[in-house]
């Protein structure tokens, strides 16, 4: 017998006026059309188990009380399944997603996982990279790799870590005066560290004297760069136990990849530590993701930010959804995160058509792009240069572009969209995620030919590419 149907128009309209998101927005972050949001919020149709999935996913409601369960779960993520556009020929219906989920869930469970297998390889082909030339031993997983995913697939988000740096920053009542001062007294006081300025002709950013019990913090660095470093200095002390237990329990294969995340550690406390959780996000909340000034009410740099602003997924209090990554003036993309469908590359090169690679050209603006990936899915894109520590005319000074931005569902939750014609689909622009996976067929910046296709060359004909590309 089918389960009680769920009218609950005036819940689901409550938290769309909360989120002040017009239907066609709410809509579209629910996965479904407007006309059936509208019926939904006056009662005429029942809610339906992948809607009660999106909302207690993406709005952090409790909807155990009116889920009916194990079939509801399992008809949702058969749902899920069949809206890759690997299916877009087949339109069952959802009384037939029910047939088959009630009478062979079996079989219902192994389409779900053959899905599942399929995106799992669809993966894998976006970490192949240059290193298919290369030998087998120097194609595995580096260390420095296997803690990126580490951190890519716990969501960026260290719970306890987070949690425990919240609770010291409020201790010290951060954020409400001089960092520096502040910074520099608990580490006086609580672990018997002095600040030193470094030499005129010292080259290291921070170093550490154990015996004298010194810290040595460049004269040069800005603000910013000084309060983080002395902040990656109390992580060191103050969370050592917590650190190691949290890296030793990754269980990596590698010593080297255990102090590598050890480090990712640290530099994660500090940021909790100086952009602690709570007031950071209420802030940004508030600001509307202002980027500019966030960095200014913080005392932080652009990229301690957004990056900070990539790990905001604590349970019950989640933030905006992000993508960040850095990116060197090659196109290699040296730091990653996205809580969006937008996944990165893992080796190579970012799509050429991403205006992240305009930054270079804008020093000092944030420039911004609406941009669809093929999979349709939509997104605001904003991007800046920055330039990391150097002293000196000299001295190296690493150039990167940051980039940053979040489904456009999201967008009015960003004061960047606030003039920008979302709902018109020609303002976006085609991006890829690699052109070895990309399946855009006639892309005037196509580097290389997309793998598991077929290439099809007329000698008498040349378009924007000197071959075609035909079906896998």
């Amino acid at each position: 017998m089918a389960g009680p149907k769920l009218f609950i128009g005036r819940q689901v309209r409550d938290l769309r006026e909360a989120n002040k998101a017009t239907q066609a927005l709410f809509a579209e972050r629910l996965g479904i059309s407007t006309s059936y949001l509208n019926q939904i919020e006056n009662n005429q149709r029942p809610v339906s188990a992948a809607v009660l999935v999106a909302l207690a996913e993406k709005f952090q409601i409790n909807v155990s009380e009116l889920s009916s369960g194990e079939g509801d779960r399992l008809l949702s993520a058969l749902m899920e399944a069949l809206a890759d556009p690997l299916f877009e020929n087949i339109a069952p219906t959802v009384q037939e997603l029910k047939l088959v989920t009630q009478g062979a869930p079996n079989l219902a469970r192994s389409l779900i996982q053959a899905h599942q297998a399929y995106k799992r390889n669809n993966e894998q082909l976006v970490g192949l990279s240059d290193s298919l030339g290369r030998s087998a031993s120097l194609a595995e997983t580096t260390p420095y790799e296997e803690v990126r995913d580490f951190f890519h697939f716990v969501d960026n988000y260290i719970h306890v870590l987070d949690v425990e740096a919240e609770k010291l920053s409020v201790e010290l009542q951060l954020g409400d005066g001089d960092n520096y001062s502040v910074l520099s007294g608990f580490l006086r006081s609580r672990h018997q560290v002095e600040i030193k300025r470094s030499e005129p002709d010292e080259q290291a950013l921070r170093k550490f004297d154990k015996t004298s019990r010194t810290l040595s913090i460049s004269r040069y660095a800005p603000a910013a760069t000084r309060d983080f470093q002395i902040a990656l200095q109390i992580a060191q002390l103050h969370a050592a136990e917590l650190i190691q237990s949290i890296a030793s329990n990754a269980n990596f294969r590698t010593g080297e990849a255990l102090e590598i995340c050890k480090i990712g550690l640290q530099n994660y406390f500090a940021g909790a530590i100086l952009l602690p959780y709570g007031e950071f996000l209420s802030a940004a909340k508030s600001l509307r993701h202002d980027l500019d000034l966030l960095a200014a009410r913080f005392g932080a740099s652009l990229e301690q930010v957004c990056h900070r602003l990539s790990t905001m997924q604590r349970p019950g209090n989640k933030g905006i959804p992000v993508f960040f990554a850095r990116i060197d003036r090659a196109g290699n993309i040296t730091k990653r995160h996205s809580a969006t469908k937008l996944q990165f590359a893992r080796f190579g090169a970012a799509c050429p058509l991403w205006n992240v690679h305009e930054a270079f050209e804008a020093q000092g603006r944030i420039i911004r792009q609406l941009a669809e990936t093929p999979d349709g899915a939509r997104y605001l894109c904003l991007a800046t240069q920055i330039t990391k520590f150097g002293s000196g005319f000299h001295r190296p000074q690493p150039r990167y572009a940051i980039a940053f931005g979040c489904e456009i569902s999201y967008a009015h939750a960003f004061v960047y969209a606030d003039d920008l014609d979302l709902p018109t689909r020609k303002n976006f622009a085609p991006i890829g995620i690699s052109c070895r996976i990309c399946e855009r067929i006639a892309c005037p910046q196509r580097a290389v030919p997309p793998l598991m296709r077929k290439l099809h060359v007329d000698h008498d004909l040349r378009t924007i590419l000197p071959y075609k590309i035909g079906d896998s």
